[in-house]
């Protein structure tokens, strides 16, 4: 039973105000994601201390634990499309939809990354000979990004999309390569084959995928990225924007963690590409 069933269920049994609470809620599940505990509490014309109350009368730990639990039971919605529309939406209907899951998906995905996890990553990257993104159908854009994002960190980078290319390199891995594999499902069966021939040839191999999955067994670090999100239904479009976030992390991470000189590079290498535009005063 997932949240707002159990809310529509035990609408009884709450206490005047955790009824108040209840009913915004149910209005408008879409908004309580997006507001803190104390917006939804002036929403309701009660206290935050009855907000908390009510989140955990439904047994949950306490207000982020029961947005997430809220954007997760958000999954009706149109196969093949995305999980929030319906067949006969408006444009705008469909528009502000897919905008709002995304930004609680982005939510969801904030509070499930395991920022240890995200420090040693970015320790190991910092520390490569050579790093290289691998994955397959829609999570290759992502790779194409991480490319372009790690390309200027003057470190070799590489990216195939191609299975066997993905192979071949994996049999030339060495000590001290990084090999990341991005994969939402995390049971694509040739990207497993993949990640399991980089930890034989002494890769060290991290996987951006949900926890427990095949791929995530295969990898030595796994970064996990908790998105509502079911891609055997629906296209993949929150997923995709969550993982594309982390890979800004842990460019960010990268950036920071190698010092003032290394920044100092990176803009000089920003400052060549100034003449491949027109500047600000030009487009008036």
């Amino acid at each position: 039973m997932n949240i707002l069933e159990k809310i529509s269920l035990d609408m009884e049994e709450f206490s005047k105000s955790e009824k108040k609470v209840a009913e915004v809620i149910l209005s408008n599940p879409q908004a309580a994601i997006h507001s803190s505990i104390a917006a939804l509490a002036k929403m309701s014309n009660v206290s935050e201390p009855t907000v908390n109350r009510f989140c955990r009368r439904l047994d949950t730990k306490g207000y982020p634990d029961f947005k997430l639990h809220l954007a997760q039971s958000l999954a009706n919605g149109t196969p093949y499309v995305n999980r929030h529309v319906d067949e006969f939406d408006s444009p705008l209907e469909y528009t502000n939809k897919i905008f709002e899951s995304t930004m609680a998906a982005l939510e969801v995905a904030k509070q499930s990354v395991d920022i240890a996890m995200v420090n040693r990553v970015v320790d190991l990257l910092t520390q490569a000979k050579k790093i290289s993104f691998f994955g397959l159908g829609a999570s290759a854009s992502v790779c194409d990004d991480a490319v372009n994002k790690f390309f200027r960190f003057n470190v070799p980078v590489i990216h195939f999309d191609d299975i066997l290319m993905q192979r071949m390199s994996c049999m030339n891995c060495d000590e001290g390569d990084v090999v990341i594999f991005i994969s939402h499902t995390g049971r694509t069966k040739s990207l497993v084959d993949v990640a399991n021939i980089a930890r034989e040839n002494d890769a060290t191999v991290i996987g951006i995928t949900t926890e427990g999955t095949p791929l995530s067994k295969a990898c030595n670090y796994v970064l996990s990225l908790s998105v509502p999100e079911d891609t055997d239904l629906y296209m993949p479009m929150a997923s995709r924007i969550a993982q594309l976030t982390l890979i800004d992390v842990l460019a960010t991470g990268f950036t920071l963690r190698r010092g003032n000189k290394f920044r100092e590079n990176l803009k000089r290498v920003k400052d060549t590409l100034r003449g491949s535009r027109y500047n600000r005063q030009e487009n008036s």
